[in-house]
C-alpha cells in the first residue's frame, strides 16, 4: 500500500516536473489552466503559452457541450489583458458577455484552488460588429478592393470567366469607373455585351454573352446570401481592429454572425477578404514578442465545406503567410478533420476537448486525432479523448524555441467575464456609445460605375433620339409639297422661251390695233 502510494507520488512529481519544464516561459505568456493526471488536477502545474508563438495559429476542437466556448472566452480575456486585440467570429451569439464582469461562484473558486490560480471578475472592452442585418458596427469592402483574382475565386469562376472579370476591372480602371458594390459590377457586365458591345470589342476583344450570363448567375447567388450588405462604402479600416483602451486592454471585436449560418458563401467571402486585406495592409513583424491581432473563427467548417479548390488554396496560402504580419488565426470546430490538412499543418497551438465515439467512424476519427498529438507516457491519448470532462482539454503548443510542448490534459481556468450573452438593451447601449458605429454606419452611395454608365447610356440615347427626330425634317426638304411642285411647274412654263415668244406676239397685235 505504502509502496503504491510512493509510486503514485513519484509519478505525480515526475508529471509536474515534466509539464512545468515544458511550459516555462522566459518572455510574456498567458496561463490556460493546470495539468491533470489520473483525473485529478495537479497543484502548481500551470499550462503557460508564450505570447511570442501565438501568431503561429491554432485549433480549438471538441464535441458540442465540452467547453470550447469558455476556452475561447478565456483565451480572448488573457490576450486582451496583455494588450492584444481580438477579432471573434461569433456564429452562435455566445461571446457578447465578455463586455460584463462575471460572478464569483463557489464551484469556480474551488476549481481555481485546485489549479493554484487566483480568481477575479473583470469586464473587457468590446466592439460589436456585423456584415449582415444585425445591429453593430458595419464592416464593408468595395469590389475594387477585392481585385479581379480574388473576386473570381470567390465566385468560383473558370479561366474564361476569370478573364472576363479581369477585362471588366481593366475597363473600369481605364475609364475611371469606381467599382464599389455589386450593382456596379453587374452594370458594367451587362454594358459589355449590350450598349457598350462595340466599344468593348474595339478595345478588349469580343466578350461572349454565355460567359457574362454565368458570372451574373454566380453574383446573384452571392446576393441571395446577403452580400449586397457587405460590398460598398465606407470601407472598413483594418487599423480599427487593433485598438487598445485607456487601461491598456486590447479590444475584443465581436463579429455578430448568428444570421449567416446558412450562408457559407458569404462567410467565406468575408473571411477571405478580411485575411487578404490584413495581409496586404499590415507591415512585416518578423519574430516579434507578441501578436498584433488574434482572430478566432468559430464553426470553421463553414469556410471549408463549400469552398472551391482555388479558394482553399488561397486560404491556405494566406494562413501560411499572415503570421509574419503578427496575426494569429484560430479555427474552432467540432472535429479537427473539418480543417484541411494543408491548413492543419500550419497550426501551432492545439486545444482538444472531448470527442464522442458513437459510431465506428467516430472511433476512427478519434484514433486519427490522437495520432496528430505528441507521444506521452502519462496518458492513453485516444482513450482519454472520450473521457475528458467539461472544461478539460488536451493542450500542446509551440515553445519559445518553436518546438512542440508536452501533451497535457488541462483543467481550463474559468472566464473572468460573464458566462452568458448581453441583453438587447445592453447591446443597444454598447453600439450607441461606440465611436466606430458613428464612423461606419452612415450609408454612403456616391456616383460609381452604375450611375456613370447609366448617365453615359442616357446621353447616348438622347443623342440618338435627336438624330431620329431630325430625319423627317430632312425628308420633307428632299420631297417637296404639291404646292411647291405646281408652283415650280407654273414658273417653268412662264419662263420658258415658247411662252415668252407667244406672249410677246400677242402684245404686238394689240398695239397694231
Amino acid at each position: 500500500m505504502c509502496n503504491s502510494k510512493y509510486i503514485k507520488m513519484s509519478k505525480t512529481e515526475d508529471f509536474s516536473k515534466h509539464i512545468t519544464e515544458g511550459y516555462t516561459c522566459k518572455g510574456e505568456f498567458i496561463t490556460l489552466g493546470g495539468g491533470i493526471l489520473d483525473g485529478e488536477a495537479v497543484p502548481n502545474t500551470h499550462v503557460n503559452i508564450p505570447l511570442k508563438t501565438l501568431n503561429r495559429h491554432g485549433l480549438i476542437a471538441g464535441a458540442t457541450g465540452t467547453g470550447k466556448t469558455k476556452t475561447i472566452q478565456v483565451l480572448s480575456e488573457q490576450l486582451s489583458q496583455n494588450g492584444i486585440p481580438v477579432l471573434m467570429m461569433d456564429i452562435k451569439g455566445d461571446f457578447s458577455g465578455i463586455a460584463m464582469p462575471g460572478e464569483e461562484k463557489s464551484f469556480i473558486t474551488e476549481r481555481h484552488a485546485k489549479i493554484s490560480i487566483p480568481y477575479e471578475t473583470k469586464a473587457f472592452p468590446v466592439e460589436l460588429m456585423t456584415i449582415s442585418e444585425q445591429n453593430g458596427v458595419r464592416l464593408r469592402a468595395t469590389v475594387s478592393e477585392f481585385g479581379p483574382v480574388l473576386f473570381s475565386r470567390i465566385l468560383d469562376l473558370n479561366d474564361t470567366q476569370s478573364g472576363v472579370v479581369s477585362i471588366i476591372f481593366k475597363y473600369c480602371d481605364d475609364n475611371s469607373l469606381p467599382l464599389l458594390d455589386l450593382k456596379d459590377f453587374k452594370k458594367v457586365l451587362n454594358y459589355a455585351t449590350e450598349e457598350g458591345k462595340a466599344e468593348f470589342e474595339a478595345e478588349y476583344g469580343r466578350i461572349s454573352t454565355s460567359s457574362t450570363g454565368s458570372i451574373l448567375r454566380k453574383i446573384i447567388e452571392l446576393e441571395q446570401q446577403g452580400a449586397e450588405l457587405f460590398f460598398g462604402e465606407k470601407s472598413f479600416d483594418i487599423q480599427d481592429l487593433m485598438r487598445v483602451d485607456e487601461n491598456g486592454n486590447g479590444y475584443v471585436n465581436i463579429m455578430r454572425l448568428t444570421d449567416i449560418q446558412d450562408k457559407p458563401k458569404l462567410f467565406s467571402t468575408f473571411m477571405l477578404s478580411l485575411l487578404a486585406e490584413i495581409y496586404n495592409t499590415m507591415p512585416e513583424q518578423g519574430d516579434a514578442g507578441r501578436p498584433e491581432l488574434v482572430i478566432f473563427i468559430d464553426e470553421a467548417h463553414l469556410i471549408f465545406d463549400e469552398a472551391s479548390k482555388a479558394l482553399l488554396n488561397q486560404i491556405e496560402t494566406i494562413v501560411k503567410l499572415i503570421r509574419s504580419k503578427g496575426i494569429g488565426v484560430y479555427f474552432i470546430t467540432q472535429n479537427p478533420m473539418d480543417v484541411p490538412t494543408g491548413v492543419l499543418a500550419q497550426l501551432g497551438l492545439k486545444i482538444q476537448h472531448a470527442l464522442r465515439a458513437f459510431t465506428a467512424n467516430d472511433r476512427k476519427a478519434i484514433k486519427m486525432t490522437a495520432e496528430n498529438y505528441p507521444d506521452t507516457n502519462f496518458y492513453g491519448t485516444d482513450e482519454l479523448l472520450t473521457s475528458l470532462g467539461i472544461g478539460e482539454a488536451f493542450v500542446t503548443a509551440l515553445s519559445e524555441k518553436g518546438t512542440p510542448t508536452p501533451l497535457v490534459a488541462t483543467m481550463m481556468r474559468a472566464p473572468m467575464s460573464r458566462m452568458d450573452v448581453l441583453t438587447e438593451s445592453e447591446i443597444e447601449a454598447s453600439i450607441t456609445k461606440s465611436k466606430l458605429a458613428k464612423k461606419y454606419n452612415e450609408v454612403v452611395d456616391r456616383d460609381s460605375a452604375y450611375e456613370m454608365l447609366n448617365k453615359k447610356i442616357a446621353e447616348a440615347q438622347e443623342v440618338a433620339a435627336e438624330q431620329e427626330a431630325e430625319k423627317p425634317t430632312r425628308k420633307a426638304k428632299e420631297e417637296p409639297s404639291t404646292a411647291e411642285v405646281v408652283g415650280k411647274s407654273i414658273t417653268k412654263v412662264v419662263t420658258s422661251a415658247t411662252f415668252i415668244r407667244g406672249a410677246f406676239g400677242l402684245l404686238m397685235k394689240m398695239f397694231k390695233k
